[in-house]
């Protein structure tokens, strides 16, 4: 295995982005890609397969489900089940594609790489960035929730203290090794997976009438109450704009793979246990919860699992569900701590971001670019410590709707690559999506769909609006980049 770099030689001056990217050439043996090729950029391929399988399970199961699903059962009744389907149905077709594309071309940079080699350097270089942006917000997020957590079980503790340290203890983690993200993101994920399988056998129990003292409610909470549709057909379309951001933070999968020692091999088996496994643990999971719980009983904010639990009995409900809502909190920090480390080194290597970012210590860790990713969740504890319970909805807006705009990337790209590969080299193919060029199409489409619905909708409207402007600065930015590099290069 090629020891990778521990500096960092001066980038090539970058030339004018004229046309996209050429398609890499195949990997020629089992190992990780040498410093330097796709996939590798000096990077250490140390993860396994075990790691990568439990990545891509404990990416999508986050504090959003345990307790956000409540806001969702609240607005649409039995029938968020519906709106979680369509959720689930559009993210498992962007994972899929990501699959296709990260099995045939491995890289750190995930879909940013992909948007530059299929529609140009702007693209490449605006989704990057947006994912970097958008994740180091989410860091701080998760930070200050879980910081927020602890702080109630140990008040005597000021809460920026409790902060600071566990963001330090991540950071570093991240600077040791790979293999240290993976083994911690893999018993995080572990105990995610454990919680939602012991909830669900649990409610199959109850629904059974196997739980001593809890009479089985058959169909009672799917046909009382109003119905299948207590608020009707529209609150499912509120439902979706509600739950589908429960399912981000995949993409990270792809940007794993790059790092493991037989990329395609292991994204494809990462990729295709993990879109039945979500969709199990997903639906069964809400399935459980809108036959077990009165939909007009489930209160926004207030996790529907503890509720659940409370009615079948089970002593301290409430401190089992805010344990494991705190492991997914620090899961989903280490994890997007992991991305957009990634995504600045990879930005980096392709000339689009300081060159200090491209540099990897001995075990082929990116500090600079983790110290970079860690540098706005130090800043938020501040922000926090001065605004309390005001800087946690404003960076959540600043977020908005930046996953859809980076979930419109993955299949424009896929659209542009897939064909590229099938003339130019299909041998890279090991995954192919079936239903091509249609599901992409409908992918895409569903994506547009959603947007036009958070533009006519009031509460997500302003969401929409700080992830466009995001958006829209940020392709100031390439096109200025762009005009720069055709000076620089006398064109």
């Amino acid at each position: 295995m090629p020891v990778p770099p521990t500096g960092s030689a001066p980038a090539p001056t970058a030339p004018a982005p004229t046309a996209p990217a050429p398609l890499p050439a195949p990997p020629t043996g089992a190992g990780p890609p040498a410093p330097g090729a796709p996939g590798g950029e000096g990077l250490a391929g140390s993860l396994r397969p075990r790691h990568l399988t439990m990545l891509a399970l404990g990416g999508v199961i986050g504090a959003g489900l345990f307790v956000g699903s409540g806001t969702g059962l609240r607005i649409a009744g039995p029938a968020i089940i519906l709106s979680y389907a369509l959720a689930a149905a559009l993210a498992l077709l962007v994972m899929r594609m990501l699959g296709e594309m990260a099995a045939a071309m491995p890289a750190g940079g995930s879909f940013s790489v992909y948007a530059d080699r299929a529609l140009g350097r702007w693209a490449g270089f605006t989704a990057g960035w947006l994912y970097w942006a958008v994740t180091a917000i989410a860091i701080a997020i998760e930070l200050i929730a879980a910081a927020t957590i602890l702080h109630q079980w140990m008040p005597a503790v000021p809460q920026w203290a409790i902060a600071l340290v566990a963001l330090g203890v991540f950071t570093q983690s991240n600077m040791l090794s790979v293999s240290s993200f993976g083994e911690a993101e893999f018993w995080f994920a572990g105990i995610k997976v454990a919680a939602i399988i012991a909830f669900l056998a649990l409610g199959v129990a109850a629904l059974c009438g196997a739980v001593p003292g809890v009479d089985a409610p058959g169909m009672a909470n799917l046909t009382g109450r109003g119905g299948f549709l207590p608020q009707g057909w529209n609150s499912v379309v509120a439902g979706l704009l509600t739950v589908v951001f429960a399912f981000g933070g995949m993409e990270v999968i792809t940007m794993a793979a790059a790092e493991s020692g037989d990329p395609a091999r292991s994204v494809t088996k990462a990729v295709g246990s993990a879109i039945w496994r979500i969709s199990l643990f997903y639906l069964g999971s809400i399935a459980v919860i809108i036959t077990l719980l009165p939909w007009d009983a489930a209160v926004p904010g207030r996790s529907p699992y503890v509720a659940v639990l409370d009615r079948l009995g089970i002593p301290g409900a409430g401190r089992l569900i805010e344990v494991v809502v705190l492991i997914a909190l620090l899961s989903a920090m280490n994890a997007n701590l992991y991305g957009a480390s990634r995504m600045a080194h990879s930005l980096a290597v392709r000339g689009e971001a300081p060159r200090l970012l491209r540099r990897t210590s001995g075990r082929g860790a990116p500090r600079p670019a983790v110290a970079a990713s860690a540098a706005f969740g130090f800043v938020a504890i501040g922000l926090d410590h001065c605004w309390p319970e005001r800087i946690l909805p404003f960076l959540a807006k600043a977020m908005g709707g930046s996953m859809l705009y980076m979930w419109l990337t993955v299949a424009a790209a896929h659209l542009v690559l897939r064909r590229r590969l099938e003339r130019e080299s299909p041998h890279l193919l090991v995954v192919r999506t079936r239903g091509f060029p249609y599901l992409s199409w409908l992918a895409a489409a569903g994506i547009v769909a959603v947007l036009l619905l958070m533009a006519v909708d009031p509460q997500a409207r302003g969401q929409l609006g700080w992830s466009t402007l995001l958006v829209l600065v940020l392709l100031a930015a390439a096109g200025v980049r762009a005009l720069w590099a055709r000076r620089a290069s006398g064109r």
